[in-house]
């Protein structure tokens, strides 16, 4: 009988903090990137990018750092009913640096953290049931606490015909053998551990390592020797790692060459960071183990894997989806810095976004020189009534998901910030209203590094007054203009939405938008989100769509503006874009909070009358964009299959 999960890992779960800066010691790092980390934690979000259901034992503290680990992981896929939140303990920290292509500095802040005291009782039997197999690693094995979970749950797995695993992973200062400034070290002798670790070799099917981890588990300098010792108390397949050289398994006798071993390819990249390119790997490898491929196939998608990993910055981020996978073992090494090879980091960062949002009934209020022309306007009433449309935004969204807005942070601020951590859609606008050329706001900077100040829940939102007949001159100078904020949103991990309205510039036609979409794609720039105006006919959708499935088929989608329409009007617009599975939704503002806000900022109704028009008007759109959305797949569905 199928079961649920294909893999259940046990043991670190810590919060890495990265440096940023590259060829520098850790003690001059200005600042630092904040990741998931932990061998298993890791293992466990690769792990499910591969497509892999993929969950995770471990402790985290009761404070943010442990709510981080818990909501990302959910984000990554991994199923998280294992991740007990410990009330005493803090979450682990690692700080990380690239110092150059030989040393990593870390230091691990691990005294009494959360994941060691993981004991027995966070063993759930039933839960163990659940899974294929389950993954084990050495650091849970060095204090008796933890081995006697790490025990229980390999003794469950086996019990219920699961596999077992386990990933070496030997830190010695983790063990105890060394100083808080020796994290980097990743090998000293010691008879104690090899003992403790040898008295559980038989409980694997799997057991993986680098060179120097066989020579801990194998209590022998000489890795053939390593390796003999531990076939000798253990029937499992032995998998060692061999850096650039790739990896061997070995099924059976343990032969006199390491390169007698089942092996396969290897990709030749450039090193740029080993941290978490054993974890990288073993997801790879619990793909391809799991289902059952050739040991080389399953290699492959190992060393592939850890390939990723070591040209990349951080652990976790670096590993690829289960179609970037695909699609580098099929075209191969084009650059030996995979991050710097434009094709597969957008496949890596379109592939690997987190949460999903396949509807999208966003309410805009992020205008500011459209507030600004109302009577009775000044910058303290305009965030107060913003104010009132979040509100709006809450009540109708009621805790649903499908729901956001757009809003500014110059007269919205308090707004912006209150709507933080709701699972509400976000969008934040970077242009300053009505230019053309196209001119972004001044906090920004001319380089558009402002938006490292940003939350990574905003997306970041552009207006481009565009149309194919405009200029050469015009074009370069607001295509430039996208094209560094662009640049600036990856580099910040942030999501960018384009929106582009032709029919205020000049006469649009059927190809119009379409010939404006393949402009900036040409040009290198890959939204996550297209804002479009409500199209005339089904030929301009559907040229529209065909121009971003040709360039981007993992591209979020389309949502549709309302440029103040009357409700009239927009409502047979919607009805006509919901036919198409590309377009998730609208972004509609003054058709909302117009007649509202006039009204208010005259005082002629008070808070809870605009609150209410805005929940009645806001309610009303969703409600007939849901049911134009239904009445296209009803129709879809019955519609006659081509002979």
């Amino acid at each position: 009988m199928a079961k649920p999960l294909d893999v259940i890992t046990i043991g670190r779960s810590s919060v890495d903090l990265y440096g940023a800066q590259v060829g520098g010691r850790l003690e001059d790092m200005r600042s630092f990137q904040k990741y998931v980390g932990g061998s298993p934690t890791n293992m466990a979000t690769g792990a499910a990018r591969l497509g892999l259901k993929s969950a995770l034992i471990t402790r985290v503290g009761d404070e943010h750092m442990g709510r981080f680990l818990r909501e990302e992981l959910a984000r990554e896929g991994v199923d998280v009913r294992g991740v007990a939140t410990d009330p005493e303990r803090l979450t682990a920290l690692v700080i990380l640096g690239i110092r150059d292509d030989r040393q990593f500095p870390l230091i691990f802040y691990r005294e009494n953290c959360a994941d060691m005291a993981l004991c027995e009782a966070d063993i759930d039997p039933a839960f163990i049931a659940e899974a294929r197999a389950v993954v084990a690693t050495g650091t849970h094995l060095s204090h008796p606490r933890t081995e006697a979970a790490v025990l229980k749950a390999l003794r469950l797995a086996r019990e219920t015909g699961a596999r077992t695993a386990l990933d070496i992973d030997y830190r010695p200062n983790l063990w105890g053998l060394s100083g808080h400034g020796d994290g980097e070290n990743r090998f000293i002798e010691s008879a104690a551990v090899t003992a403790r670790l040898q008295a559980h070799l038989h409980l694997f099917d799997l057991i993986v390592g680098t060179e120097e981890e066989f020579h801990i588990a194998g209590g022998s300098t000489d890795t053939i020797a390593a390796l003999r010792a531990v076939r000798a108390l253990t029937p499992a397949t032995l998998v060692c790692k061999r850096g650039p050289m790739g990896a061997s398994a070995f099924a059976g006798p343990i032969p006199d060459s390491l390169d007698a071993g089942e092996v396969g390819p290897g990709f030749p990249v450039e090193v740029f960071n080993v941290l978490g390119a054993g974890d990288g790997f073993m997801a790879g490898l619990l793909r391809g183990w799991l289902d059952d491929e050739p040991w080389p196939v399953t290699l492959k998608y190992a060393n592939a894997c850890g390939a990723f990993a070591v040209s990349r910055h951080g652990c976790t981020p670096a590993y690829p989806s289960w179609d970037e996978l695909q699609f580098f073992l099929k075209r191969g090494v084009v650059t030996p810095a995979l991050r710097h090879d434009p094709a597969l980091e957008q496949i890596h960062w379109s592939t690997n976004r987190t949460r999903e949002w396949p509807e999208m009934r966003v309410f805009a209020f992020d205008h500011r020189r459209q507030f600004e022309d109302l009577p009775g306007f000044t910058p303290e009433k305009a965030g107060a009534f913003k104010l009132l449309c979040l509100q709006a935004v809450e009540t109708v969204a009621a805790g649903r998901t499908g729901y956001g807005l757009l809003c500014d942070d110059r007269l919205g601020r308090a707004a912006l910030q209150r709507a933080a951590g709701k699972g509400l859609w976000i969008g934040r606008p970077a242009e300053w209203p009505g230019s053309r050329p196209l001119t972004l706001e001044p906090d920004l900077g001319p380089d558009c590094g402002g938006l490292a100040e940003w939350p990574a829940e905003h997306v970041v939102k552009v207006l481009c007054f565009c149309h194919p007949d405009d200029d050469a001159a015009t074009w370069e100078d607001q295509i430039a203009t996208v094209e560094r904020l662009y640049t600036s949103a990856r580099r910040n991990g942030l999501e960018l939405l384009l929106e582009v309205i032709p029919s205020k510039v000049g006469p649009v036609d059927d190809r119009t938008t379409a010939t404006i979409i393949e402009r900036f794609y040409d040009r290198g720039i890959f939204p996550d989100w297209w804002k479009l105006e409500p199209l005339e006919t089904e030929a301009a959708w559907a040229n529209a769509c065909a121009a971003i499935a040709r360039h981007d088929p993992h591209c979020r989608g389309i949502v549709v503006l309302g440029l103040d329409a009357p409700e009239v009007e927009l409502i047979p617009r919607l009805e006509g874009a919901a036919a198409h599975d590309l377009v998730k939704g609208f972004a509609v503002g003054r058709t909302i909070w117009g007649a509202s806000a006039r009204a208010w900022l005259l005082g002629e109704i008070d808070d809870a009358t605009a609150v209410a028009q805005m929940v009645q008007n806001y309610a009303r759109l969703a409600a007939v964009w849901d049911g134009a959305r239904q009445r296209a797949a009803a129709s879809s569905a019955s519609a006659p299959v081509p002979a």
